[in-house]
């Protein structure tokens, strides 16, 4: 049986969409995406108090970034290798399975919620700097890309991902650590989030204004 994997926040992916779009399934899956990123700059930003080719945060410079285009690159990995087989509009219910998109501002309560209104049941969080996101009605595992962060916030992240950079474990190896997290969430098991009973406040669906 074949599963889906959303990745979505269109303005993290700027600047780097021929990434995605060269594994687009059709040229007019990659066309879709084109669309999207167009919609952003020429009717979406201009008049609004948002850029999608802004700075970054505060917390990602902070954690090394130096600009949206270094953001961007991450952000584009997130989402593996494989085709890219749809492009979806925010919230739209999602029907395609492998790896699909879903054009969505880069705030990360509004993007995971299009997520789950469109279908998805798991939301994989990832967070270098201690983001305490606990999606509801979906369960939300938190991938801690570091380790001094994650022994730090232990209770509130799900995985280690941190491993990697020391070292301690291959890629392949948290990869997975990761799968069989989801499983275990997946068959019933609690996240972090869960066991402390957080993300009722989580579920922000996208207001048309001042949105990153």
């Amino acid at each position: 049986m074949a599963g889906t994997g959303i990745l979505s926040e269109t303005p993290e992916i700027y600047g780097v969409e021929h990434t995605l779009t060269a594994r687009a399934a059709t040229p007019e899956i990659g066309k879709k995406l084109i669309d999207r990123i167009r919609w952003w700059k020429d009717e979406y930003s201009p008049g609004r108090d948002v850029q999608i080719n802004g700075v970054v945060s505060p917390g990602n410079q902070t954690g090394g970034l130096a600009n949206i285009l270094e953001k961007s690159l991450g952000s584009s990995m997130k989402g593996g290798t494989g085709p890219m087989m749809e492009v979806y509009r925010y919230a739209e219910p999602v029907q395609t399975k492998g790896f699909v998109f879903m054009d969505s501002p880069g705030f990360d309560p509004v993007s995971a919620t299009g997520q789950i209104a469109g279908g998805a049941n798991l939301i994989a969080f990832t967070t270098g700097r201690g983001s305490c996101f606990g999606a509801k009605p979906a369960p939300s595992i938190k991938l801690a890309t570091n380790t001094p962060m994650y022994m730090h916030m232990e209770e509130d992240m799900d995985v280690n991902c941190g491993d990697i950079l020391e070292g301690a474990a291959t890629l392949e190896e948290v990869g997975q650590r990761i799968f069989e997290h989801f499983l275990h969430v997946a068959s019933g098991g609690e996240t972090k989030s869960e066991v402390l009973d957080l993300g009722r406040h989580e579920f922000v669906p996208w207001q048309i204004g001042i949105t990153g």
